[in-house]
C-alpha cells in the first residue's frame, strides 16, 4: 500500500481510539517517523496484466458516466472491471462490480478463463444483493466479456444505462483501477499462491472480510465504507452473498484426501475459525 495510505489511516484509527478532547498533535510526522524506526515500507505497485480486449465487432455504448465518480445516493452508478490473480496452477481472473457511491464491492465472481459468463456471475451477484431500480448507469471498459450479447441482454433485461470506456482510457473507469491497484498491493504482491483454490479464499477473504467491512478509505474521508443498512450483522452479511457464492467450488485438502466444497461452506468453516 502507499504511503499516502498507510500515514493518513493510523492517524484515523488514533484519533478515533483517542479520547476527543485529546489532541494529537504533529501526529502525521510521528506516524512517518515510526515507519522509519521500525523499517516499515509501504508496497510497491507492479506492472499490470491486459485484461481488456477490445478487438471485436460488437456496439460499444457511449461513455454516459463522463468520470463522475461521485453520485449522491447508492445504486445510482455501478462500475465494473476484470483483474488476475497469478498462482502456480495459471491464472486466477477476478470479475466484480462496485457501488460507486459507498465504494463497495457489490458483485464479484471468480473463473480460470476469460469468459461472458465471468462477468455475468459477478452481475447476477450485485443484482441478487442490491435489486436496483431501473436507470442504474453501469459503467465498464470495452471489452468483449461487457459487450457480449449475453451481459448487454442481462443490462436490458433490469433497466440498466450502459455506459463505457473511452478507447485505451482507464481514467474513465479510474475507481475499478484503484480497487484492483489496493488488492494487488495488499494482498497479492509478496504472496506466492501454489493453487487456485489458495487465491480464491484469498481474495475472498480480502473483499468480503476487509475492504468491505473494516478497510478506511480517502474517497470517504477515511472512514469505514457506508453501509446502507447501518452496522452490519453477521447473519445478514452471509445470507447476502450466499445466494451467489455456493456456485462456486473450491478444492480442499481434508483428512488426506481432496474435497470439493462450496464456497458457503468455506465461509461457515471462515467464521468458525476451522480456516
Amino acid at each position: 500500500m502507499s504511503s499516502g495510505y498507510v500515514v493518513p489511516s493510523v492517524y484515523r484509527q488514533a484519533v478515533t481510539i483517542a479520547e476527543s478532547d485529546v489532541q494529537l498533535v504533529n501526529a502525521n510526522e510521528k506516524i512517518r517517523n515510526c515507519l522509519k524506526t521500525l523499517n516499515l515500507k509501504p508496497k510497491a505497485a507492479r506492472r499490470f496484466k491486459v485484461t481488456t480486449d477490445s478487438r471485436h465487432n460488437k456496439p460499444v455504448a457511449p461513455n454516459i458516466l463522463g468520470q463522475r465518480f461521485s453520485p449522491p445516493a447508492a445504486n445510482v452508478s455501478w462500475a465494473a472491471d476484470i483483474t488476475y490473480i497469478r498462482t502456480d496452477e495459471g491464472w486466477l481472473y477476478l470479475a466484480t462490480v462496485i457501488d460507486l457511491y459507498s465504494r463497495k464491492i457489490i458483485g464479484w465472481s471468480m473463473g480460470t478463463r476469460l469468459l461472458t459468463k465471468l462477468v455475468t456471475d459477478a452481475l447476477t451477484m450485485a443484482l441478487q444483493q442490491r435489486r436496483p431500480p431501473q436507470g442504474v448507469i453501469h459503467h465498464s471498459d470495452r471489452g468483449s466479456q461487457y459487450c457480449s450479447d449475453a451481459y448487454q441482454a442481462l443490462l436490458s433485461k433490469y433497466g440498466f444505462v450502459c455506459s463505457m470506456s473511452g478507447k485505451g482510457n482507464c481514467y474513465d473507469n479510474a475507481v475499478m483501477e484503484s480497487f484492483y491497484h489496493t488488492l494487488k498491493v495488499e494482498l497479492v504482491y509478496g504472496q506466492r499462491y501454489r493453487t487456485r483454490s489458495e487465491a480464491q479464499i484469498s481474495a475472498f477473504d480480502y473483499i468480503e472480510i476487509f475492504y468491505n467491512r473494516q478497510r478506511l478509505h480517502s474517497s470517504l474521508d477515511y472512514q469505514p465504507r457506508r453501509l446502507l443498512s447501518g452496522r452490519l450483522k453477521l447473519g445478514v452479511h452471509f445470507f447476502e452473498v450466499r445466494s451467489v457464492i455456493d456456485r462456486f467450488t473450491f478444492i480442499r485438502q481434508k483428512n488426506g484426501g481432496q474435497r470439493h466444497l462450496p464456497l458457503s461452506s468455506i465461509f461457515i468453516d471462515y467464521l468458525l475459525g476451522i480456516i
